[in-house]
């Protein structure tokens, strides 16, 4: 028996306004490929949705997108046709999506001499499976009831909804689909149109799509760039972002950016903030609001079940408990698994503050940002070696708790796994940086406020340097690939000696003196780390290393990002650029909506970039990536 697979992604076509998503073939149907569906929320409540035609096949011949939200399919009706070569009969199938709601429009026009009659049927499959089981292989219809009048139908499974309106249709039950149809009669020269919507609800959302739109319009940010394939990566990006953001039912002005599509339509500390940090030159508001939102979600208490700590900052929000079969995860609701979201919570939050975000905002997040110090501080070292670090304390969360939070992300040149607790390279940067950051903040916004001696800003600075120190003689390391800083320290406090895009985090941070930041810049720019396509996250001299190895060997768009993010902040605008070269190349290559992640192959050994093909898209970091590129070519 075949075990069950992850869905593949690359092929499908998805059109999105969040919560809500449909996933298709290239004729819009849906139910082929596993991933096909209608979904809303952590749900998917439509397994398949097929359009027919009682006289003729229908032949799909193109298909075009208008943004993140509207697809529009054309296909040809040759059964109805006269014998001339020309097809004269098509039809073309719109789908635009909104919250909640899905509307298809079908147009069938002819240009034969004599009359068509004909009729168009919809046929859907109402499911309600989870989201998570969908992505394991896995998944399980619900239970459905079923009402049906002339032309409409619900079909409800617990807290999930569909209605179905679908006007001058009959609508009936059949089995377990619904079907609705249409009685067509075209005039010669004539055209005919039917409609149906499908109205999504879910009662135990803890995300909504916002009531204000986006502060920016993409097509004049586009018109900024000087390299026009930059253009249509922005304006393709900036249509993305905008369909992804959500807010909080009890904060409903309050925005950010959903991690990406299909499995992670909700908020996520890292993915939220290092999207708001890199989208920061387009909009300071949101990334205000996303501090906002974090903030009312910072952790009060020690759970080991939930990850939580005091002042810890969220890793990821649900409506229900996450299960991974076969993987043996089980993630609560919310649940605080990130060792990095908190110091880079304070990094966006002076980043914001630099940018222009109203004081009185920031004034009103200084006791956050106390709890999130005093988290750094006491409780982000679990084994007092003065690093911050990370492990697993219940066996059901993640082990690997950076942004690379694969189960084998951490290893040693030889391939085999690193032990935790866990000292990533790149979280004592954002770490010193925080300390820091911290410190100016409280300046600025406590210089009264009774603060315990530990959180004084001289102390934090003080913090700040001795961790920059112990960094320096505790994670550079020399090995046949050169000398570098080592992706972690393992259990046993020995530097993981692979070189990965981990250290691209690091500049700009300050961790790093000038020199060091040159040396690191040069190490990513070498053959065995860029592909020509980005920079991978693990070089090629490594043993693990495979160009479809999810965290080693893939290039990914946002780390890519961070790293020109960082060569500018450090000064080496010439390597950034030298970086984006690659990132717009490989942009074009996927028609400009970059996915999560790609293939680490050599742009010099393939012309286009190699999909990972069960990468997400749109995915925020990676769409808020070509910023980043608009920043370092201006």
């Amino acid at each position: 028996m075949t075990a069950p697979l992850q869905p593949l992604l690359s092929d499908a076509v998805i059109a999105l306004r969040a919560p809500t998503q449909v996933w298709s073939g290239d004729g819009g149907d849906l139910g082929p490929a596993s991933i096909d569906g209608v979904y809303h929320g952590d749900v998917r409540h439509v397994r398949t949705l097929t359009l027919a035609c009682a006289d003729s096949p229908v032949e799909w011949i193109s298909r075009a997108a208008d943004g993140p939200s509207r697809v529009v399919f054309g296909g040809l009706l040759r059964g109805l046709d006269d014998p001339a070569p020309d097809p004269k009969v098509r039809l073309r199938r719109e789908r635009v999506v909104s919250p909640g709601r899905v509307v298809e429009t079908w147009l069938l026009s002819s240009r034969v001499a004599d009359p068509i009659s004909t009729s168009l049927t919809l046929r859907l499959t109402p499911e309600f499976a989870l989201l998570h089981e969908v992505k394991s292989g896995a998944p399980e219809a619900r239970g459905v009831e079923i009402e049906t009048t002339d032309a409409a139908a619900t079909a409800t499974s617990g807290a999930q909804r569909i209605a179905l309106t679908a006007p001058g249709a009959s609508v009936r039950r059949d089995g377990d689909d619904l079907v609705a149809m249409w009685p067509v009669r075209i005039a010669p020269g004539g055209a005919a149109e039917v409609s149906f919507a499908l109205e999504l609800s879910d009662d135990t959302l803890v995300v909504r799509a916002p009531d204000h739109p986006a502060p920016w319009e993409a097509h004049a940010v586009a018109a900024e760039a000087s390299d026009p394939r930059l253009a249509r990566w922005l304006e393709t990006a900036l249509g993305d972002l905008d369909a992804l953001r959500l807010v909080l039912p009890d904060a409903p002005g309050d925005d950010f950016f959903a991690a990406g599509a299909p499995w992670f339509l909700t908020l996520f500390g890292r993915d939220s903030l290092w999207a708001a940090r890199l989208a920061l030159p387009l909009d300071v508001g949101i990334a205000a609001s996303t501090l906002r939102v974090l903030a009312r979600l910072q952790g009060t208490a020690d759970d080991p079940d939930t990850a939580q700590e005091p002042g810890k900052i969220l890793h990821e929000l649900r409506a229900t408990t996450l299960e991974l079969p076969g993987e043996g995860i089980v993630l609560p609701p919310r649940y605080y698994g990130s060792v990095d979201s908190t110091p880079l919570w304070i990094c966006l939050l002076a980043d914001a503050w630099r940018s222009g975000m109203p004081e009185a905002e920031v004034r009103e997040l200084v006791p956050v940002l106390v709890g999130a110090l005093r988290w750094i501080l006491e409780h982000g070292d679990s084994d007092g070696d003065g690093f911050l670090d990370y492990i697993d304390r219940t066996g059901r969360g993640l082990a690997n708790q950076g942004w690379k939070d694969s189960g084998d992300s951490i290893q040693w040149r030889d391939g085999t796994l690193a032990q935790g607790p866990i000292a990533l390279c790149e979280v004592q940067a954002y770490a010193y940086e925080a300390a820091r950051a911290g410190a100016d903040l409280l300046e600025a916004f406590a210089a009264d406020a009774d603060l315990d001696e530990t959180l004084r800003p001289a102390a934090l600075r003080g913090w700040a340097d001795a961790l920059r120190a112990r960094f320096r003689e505790a994670f550079w390391i020399t090995t046949p690939e050169g000398r570098y800083p080592a992706v972690a320290l393992d259990r046993d406090k020995r530097p993981v000696d692979t070189l990965t895009s981990n250290i691209g985090h690091l500049l700009g941070t300050g961790i790093l003196d000038p020199a060091d930041e040159e040396h690191v810049a040069a190490l990513l720019l070498d053959p065995s780390m860029a592909s020509g396509f980005g920079i991978r996250t693990m070089s090629t001299g490594a043993r693990g290393y495979w160009p479809l190895s999810y965290h080693g060997g893939s290039v990914w768009m946002h780390d890519t990002a961070i790293s020109v993010h960082g060569m500018l902040r450090a000064g080496r605008a010439d390597a950034a650029r030298a970086v984006v070269a690659g990132m717009l190349d490989a942009a074009e290559g996927f028609g400009f909506r970059v996915p999560e992640l790609h293939a680490g192959d050599a742009a010099a050994e393939t012309a286009t970039p190699t999909p990972y093909p069960a990468a997400c898209r749109p995915q925020a970091w990676s769409a808020a990536a070509a910023i980043t590129a608009l920043q370092a070519l201006r």
